[in-house]
């Protein structure tokens, strides 16, 4: 075989020759990947705000139309989210604040009385202890020479807790600003978001498919995040009457906690009952009673997700335990807490994608919970005809009704 310039391509076999281009394909998808992860790393003080401002924007949505189709203005409605995020958030801290001062100024308090509960386990590991000073001991005499030998030691103090807080307050009250400055301008600018992502396709079959895509993706994530918000608050409730019940110091503290961690996934339960169970070692007589407070809080945490939020989340929104698992212990990676916070959110987004965009049926049966999704098959003025005539609609099945006439009633283009 030749090529114009009269130069040979070695030769191969149909097979041989699937293989290598097979394995290059991987590599590079596996390269784009370390890079692509890095990249999300490294830009994570600046993706992370915008992120979630995109997420509260699809959550927020229906509520501007909402109000739009009552005349009121998308600024107005802009203004009335923002402010009440901005609300909502200061009543939280606030009322948070209380308790974790008291906590924070029981600190010495706390760890002295920690430390006489655990004095009968040391005092059960004597032996090991006794083992572990002889070669502690072995080790210092044979180090002996070493450490007569001048040696420059550079001593680093490490910033304390306070410090450590007031270096990292600056930063997120920047994040958090940022987040709702930018989810207010794509809120006040109504449907130009939308429009301008309609626009990117050709034809009026795929416009009218990328229009119900963004439907569905705020019908799920508001159906999601309103759902998991109110068992939230219901459980934070639960936790906080039972520790109260148990006698535990801030039970306030206690449920705002548990409506907090409760958003992240399994880890957010474990921190929970771990909490619970290490406060209930100091304030608690011996051990029986500590283990019943943290068995409460377990009992109403798998309560909770057992029970209560399968039957109240809508089961085509259900993922796959193990994906949710892996999720959040790589957003957690790539993102600390607020990763692990929007892993579920990521995923119920690119579930709905998975459901729209050809040949990622694979990718959505590998999200999905249970049954593998459904794949449908289904200049300017057209992106604007699909956009416009779907905002009268309610909901996402609405909004297909609304626009299909719109595909039947033109010749599809190329």
């Amino acid at each position: 075989m030749k090529r114009r310039d009269g130069h040979r391509f070695p030769r191969r076999s149909p097979d041989e020759g699937a293989g290598g281009s097979g394995v290059a394909n991987w590599a590079v998808v596996g390269i784009f990947l370390i890079l692509g992860f890095a990249a999300v790393a490294a830009a994570r003080d600046f993706l992370m705000p915008v992120t979630m401002a995109i997420l509260l924007f699809f959550v927020f949505t229906p509520l501007r139309r909402f109000n739009e189709r009552r005349g009121i203005p998308d600024v107005v409605t802009a203004a009335i989210v923002t402010l009440g995020i901005l609300i909502a958030v200061t009543v939280f801290a606030y009322t948070a604040s209380g308790p974790i001062n008291r906590a924070a100024e029981n600190i010495p308090t706390i760890s002295a009385q920690l430390e006489q509960k655990f004095q009968r386990v040391r005092e059960s590991m004597r032996e090991f202890q006794q083992a572990a000073k002889k070669i502690d001991d072995v080790q210092a005499t044979e180090d002996e020479d070493a450490a007569a030998q001048p040696t420059i030691r550079v001593e680093e103090d490490g910033d304390s807790t306070f410090e450590t807080v007031l270096k990292l307050t600056p930063q997120l009250l920047g994040q958090v600003l940022f987040t709702l400055i930018l989810m207010f301008f794509m809120i006040a600018s109504g449907d130009l978001l939308y429009l301008k992502i309609v626009q990117s396709f050709d034809s009026m079959r795929e416009k009218r498919s990328a229009y119900l895509a963004l439907r569905e993706i705020e019908d799920s994530l508001g159906s999601y995040l309103g759902a998991i918000t109110i068992i939230n608050a219901c459980l934070g409730l639960a936790v906080g009457l039972a520790m109260w019940a148990w006698g535990m110091p801030g039970a306030v503290l206690f449920g705002l906690g548990a409506f907090v961690l409760n958003f992240i996934p399994y880890l957010g339960a474990i921190a929970g009952v771990t909490i619970a169970a290490i406060v209930a070692l100091v304030m608690l007589p011996g051990l029986f009673w500590p283990a019943m407070v943290a068995g409460t809080y377990l009992a109403l945490t798998a309560l909770e997700g057992q029970l209560i939020t399968p039957y109240f989340v809508s089961r085509r929104l259900q993922m796959n335990t193990v994906v949710v698992f892996l999720a959040v212990a790589l957003w957690a990676w790539l993102w600390s807490v607020l990763g692990m916070v929007i892993a579920v959110p990521v995923l119920v987004v690119l579930r709905v994608l998975a459901d729209h965009v050809p040949g990622w049926e694979k990718f959505g049966n590998f999200l999905a919970g249970e049954d593998p999704p459904a794949i449908e098959d289904d200049d300017e003025e057209e992106a604007r005809e699909i956009v416009e005539s779907g905002a009268v609609a309610e909901d996402q099945p609405a909004a297909r009704s609304a626009t299909a006439g719109l595909v039947r009633d033109r010749p599809e283009q190329g």
